[in-house]
């Protein structure tokens, strides 16, 4: 390890911002993910001791880069299955590494394009994608998940395994494809935002790495594809967003609900570069999934109170989310909507009217909804029994805590309120 600071901090920041372009590279010359990520570590590692004698180069990226493809050349000359190839791979062109801008673009979107190929499984794509693009290390992304490392490593092995096998190309998809691609690229992007700010289990109720991960992803797809509306509204989305973080929890770690935080905490830096990036995505138009919701969150950061935010417009909003892309979550996202800007009745109803939804009979945030709209109507047993059910559900610890704290609210027992339901 360098004991001088300046590169210690050097190193950790061209491991943020390079690890992509500089495995990318890397992967172009040896075509195998393995022995490239091997050669990156052993550039990063390098890089700790050879800046702290030379100085940190102007250009950290490409020094990895060029110090990463040597160590591969030179791993490939020793394998004698590679000799024929060893001509065009020692290329100097290749080895010399890349000039300033060149195919920078192209070398991350390979990457990216790779770890999220249809055929990989949902959740290898997110796992190769922290591991490949992001730079993760495996037990980093066991820790995300809460799976142990034997468990991920043998997940993340076996996606590569497939990639080989299956011979997925290295490259970005031609044209005609590339829409089609470009929206899976999007949704293990906003999986992985979405897995940290709001963990699925645990005891916190963020994971904040994820969160900072996939703005940086997204922010990576927005410099890339700059003029593709669904990329741009989905950094909007993250960063409005992201914006609450600060609000989400008390002084105690106990997370706050939208209409009880404060938004003088809201991050407004945030807030404004989201507002401006919605309204971008929008004038290019047709308005993807992405864009819509991204306007939703838009209305949400608009408004100084939460009594004075537009529920009727974001029914209307939700509206056109299910006609663009229906799903179940959108779907009770619109129906709590609802209940705000018609009444509990109405928000009731239109939960009632998503009972039979199979996607919907565990997710805990649907018995949330019904428990907040029967305690605002006071039907206090009817909103206890709501709360238990979601606590069945919900393997959060914050979360759990908060729907403790919304119980001991009520405070009867079940049974002993009967008279005040209907």
């Amino acid at each position: 390890m360098a004991d001088d600071p300046a590169v210690a901090e050097a190193v950790a920041l061209a491991h943020r911002k390079e690890w992509a372009f500089v495995l990318a590279a890397t992967a172009r010359v040896t075509r195998d993910l393995d022995l490239a990520e091997e050669c990156v570590q052993d550039a990063y590692a390098k890089a700790l001791t050879a800046w702290s004698e030379t100085g940190i180069p102007a250009r950290p990226g490409a020094w990895l880069t060029t110090t990463a493809r040597n160590r591969a050349i030179d791993l490939i000359r020793r394998e004698a299955s590679f000799r024929a190839a060893l001509p065009l791979l020692a290329d100097d062109e290749v080895a010399s590494g890349p000039a300033d801008g060149e195919d920078i673009a192209d070398e991350r979107l390979r990457l990216i394009f790779t770890c999220c190929h249809p055929a990989l499984a949902p959740e290898a794509q997110v796992a190769l994608t922290l591991g490949l693009v992001c730079g993760l290390t495996t037990a980093e992304i066991a820790r995300a998940f809460l799976v142990t490392e034997s468990t991920m490593a043998a997940r993340i092995t076996r996606a590569k395994k497939k990639i080989a096998v299956a011979r997925i190309p290295y490259r970005i998809p031609d044209a005609e494809n590339l829409s089609e691609r470009i929206g899976t690229v999007l949704t293990v992007v906003d999986l992985l935002f979405t897995t940290g700010h709001v963990a699925p289990n645990g005891p916190d109720l963020m994971n904040t790495e994820l969160i900072s991960r996939a703005l940086d992803l997204a922010r990576m797809l927005t410099e890339l594809l700059p003029s593709d509306p669904e990329v741009t509204a989905l950094l909007a989305l993250m960063l409005l967003t992201d914006a609450r973080r600060a609000a989400r929890l008390d002084s105690t770690g106990t997370p706050v609900l939208l209409a009880d935080q404060d938004r003088g905490r809201w991050d407004q830096a945030a807030i404004r570069e989201g507002q401006a990036l919605v309204r971008r995505a929008l004038r290019r138009g047709p308005a993807g999934q992405f864009a819509v919701r991204a306007a939703i969150a838009a209305v949400h950061s608009e408004s100084p109170t939460w009594e004075a935010t537009d529920w009727t417009e974001i029914v209307g909003l939700y509206d056109v989310l299910l006609a663009r892309r229906p799903s179940p979550v959108a779907a009770l996202n619109r129906a709590v909507a609802k209940g705000f800007a018609a009444g509990p009745e109405a928000g009731l109803a239109a939960l009632e009217e998503l009972a039979t939804e199979p996607q919907l009979a565990t997710y805990p945030y649907a018995a949330v909804a019904r428990g907040e709209f029967l305690r605002r109507l006071g039907r206090e047993r009817e909103a206890r029994s709501a709360y238990e059910e979601a606590l069945t559900f919900t393997e959060n610890a914050a979360e759990r805590e908060t729907l403790r704290q919304r119980l001991a609210e009520l405070g009867d027992e079940p049974g002993q309120s009967a008279g005040t339901d209907r």
